[in-house]
Parts: C-alpha cells; structure tokens; sequence
C-alpha cells in the first residue's frame, strides 16, 4: 500500500509535553472529529501546550482548519498559559493558515527545530458519526475561522448558511 492510498490518520503522543500530534496524509472534515475529541480532552486534564507536526500532510480543508482555531480558542480562555504550535507546514499548506487567518491564533514554527514527533505512535480513532453531529462539526468549524478573522464570513458564507440550515432541520 502507498502512502498515497493509505487513510489519513492522526498519530498522537498524549504523555509529552507539549502533546505532539503527527497528521498523515490528508486532514479534512472527513477525519477532523476525532483529532477534536482529542485535542478537548487534553485540554481538560490540564494539557494546555500542544504541537502539530505537518511534515507529512499532504492537504487540509477549511474544517480542519476551523477545529485547529476552535482548539486555540479554547486555548486562549483557559486560566493557565498554553500553545497550539504548527510545525512542518509545507509552502501550501503554510498558505492556507495565512490566508485564513490562523497565524494570529496559533504559533507557526518555521524553524521545525526542536520537534520530535516520532513518539507519536498511538492513532487516533473516532466512532462513526452521523449526518448531524458532521454537520454540527463543520458548522462550527466555520463559525471559529470567522471568530479567527471576520474577512473569513464572505469566504465561508454558503457553507455558514447550508450548515447551519442544516443543523437547525435536526
């Protein structure tokens, strides 16, 4: 199996600090729940620094951006001091983080000095969600790149409505 056929998945070191998360192949609003379930409960047992390796993640979606700004949200509400870092990006990838905004919430590591991902050995696994709970998910996914950057709104505004349209049908 190639690397290109493989799923995407999300390798985590949840005992390091910071939590050192690897992403494999694609992150998308396909695979996006369980990294946000993840990255929550770490955040409330009290791990508030977290890295993002991206060295082999190939693309990403505006979902998966949206959960990475909805978890530095988060972040930043918490009475203890605490980080979400990117690291890795690639020149793509590092554009899309810029181009929505993200870099004002998080910290982009281009030095990629210092990170160790290769602990990273437990993948993550989510249980299947339905229609709803994914519309939720991309919903607010959405809501949190414009809280990142209100320019974001006329970007995400079709997704905005039909989501949200969406969730409120139930």
């Amino acid at each position: 199996m190639t690397s290109e056929s493989a799923k995407p998945v999300y390798l985590v070191d949840a005992y390091s600090d910071p939590v050192a998360v690897r992403i494999e192949g694609r992150a998308s609003f396909l695979n996006s729940a369980s990294l946000r379930e993840f990255l929550f409960q770490m955040l409330k047992s009290g791990k508030t620094r977290i890295v993002i390796d991206f060295l082999r993640c190939t693309s990403m979606d505006s979902t998966f951006l949206g959960v990475l700004a909805g978890i530095a949200l988060e972040i930043r509400k918490l009475p203890q001091k605490g980080s979400l870092v990117l690291t890795r990006l690639s020149h793509r990838n590092l554009e899309l983080v810029h181009n929505l905004g993200l870099q004002r919430l998080v910290t982009v590591d281009t030095s990629a000095g210092g990170v160790n991902s290769d602990a990273c050995d437990t993948p993550l696994t989510g249980s299947e969600r339905g229609e709803l709970e994914n519309a939720r998910l991309v919903l607010e996914a959405h809501e949190s790149l414009v809280t990142a950057d209100e320019s974001n709104r006329g970007k995400f505004q079709d997704v905005l409505v039909f989501m949200k349209n969406r969730v409120e049908r139930g």
